[in-house]
């Protein structure tokens, strides 16, 4: 006769294999991944820890399981990410979205609400596309063009767009930093530039430097080198009240602040601090 697995006995079996295997979060993960197969909240598993599960479903799970163990983030298995309180499609070809972002994206809304006038922003290295379309979700008035270097990555950010009822009011570019917008004046950009030094990238979490793109986290040997050509280019691609606003890793705060005085073409920079007082986002106006 083939055992009977519960929900709440193959939950708790689930989360000592998980911490066996010096995996975060054993029984978060645990929850998500079942929920996940079951297609019902987490707040369902509490309330039906009895219930037997399927085979099919147990065989689902299973896989899920064996890809958590290997390293694989929860949210490609699953195949989405919330932020913002929306739901994002991701792959392996994105980054998975961080809370952290959130802030750079409530400043932008907060911004854009109050400006006046056409509100087109662009969004630089969209992966998801987790930021620009918060924004357009946000505020129903703005839209967006966006560029990111990989054409898979331009895909799930179309897909997203397409979920989230916005696809109308942005247009997606496949090309480096800001080549693809030449000619065009936006009245804010924005960007979470890879910041991560090169030599960093081999001390990051097992799931994040083995699962996720390097492209979208490998910020040259110091970590800067997007920072540079941001403040170097941005400029010529902002309107005359026009502001550039940036993620930042621990850190970075004062190095992008120099870099944006040294090129004489920004004023009133502004350094915002996120809940765990981490200086996260930097906020620049074209001189």
């Amino acid at each position: 006769m083939a055992e009977l697995w519960t929900i709440g006995k193959i939950l708790k079996w689930t989360e000592q294999y998980f911490a066996e295997k010096n995996i975060d979060n054993p029984r978060l993960d645990a929850e998500v991944l079942l929920s996940h197969v079951l297609k019902k909240e987490r707040i369902y598993l509490y309330v039906h820890f009895d219930e037997p599960l399927e085979a099919p479903e147990l065989k689902a799970y299973r896989e899920l399981v064996k890809g958590r163990v290997q390293h694989v983030p929860v949210a490609y298995l699953t195949g989405c990410r919330e932020f913002m309180g929306l739901s994002f499609h991701v792959t392996p070809a994105v980054l998975i979205p961080r809370p952290e972002t959130e802030m750079l994206v409530q400043i932008a809304v907060e911004r854009l609400r109050a400006k006046e006038g056409e509100k087109i922003f662009a969004d630089i290295g969209t992966g998801s596309g987790a930021i620009c379309l918060s924004v357009l979700h946000y505020v129903p008035e703005a839209r967006a063009e966006t560029v990111d270097i990989s054409e898979e990555a331009r895909t799930v950010a179309g897909q997203n767009a397409e979920q989230l009822g916005v696809a109308d009011r942005i247009v997606f570019h496949t090309g480096d930093l800001m080549a693809p917008l030449r000619g065009k004046r936006f009245c804010a950009i924005l960007s979470n530039p890879p910041y991560i030094p090169d030599g960093d990238i081999e001390e990051l979490p097992e799931d994040v430097k083995c699962a996720e793109p390097r492209t979208a986290l490998a910020g040259g040997s110091d970590g800067l080198a997007f920072y540079r050509r941001l403040a170097s280019e941005a400029a010529d691609y902002l309107a005359e009240d026009g502001f550039l606003a940036m993620e930042l890793g621990i850190h970075q705060a004062e190095p992008v602040r120099q870099l944006l005085e040294a090129n004489g073409r920004w004023t009133d920079i502004d350094i915002r601090k996120d809940l765990a007082g981490i200086e996260r986002v930097v906020m620049a106006w074209k001189e």
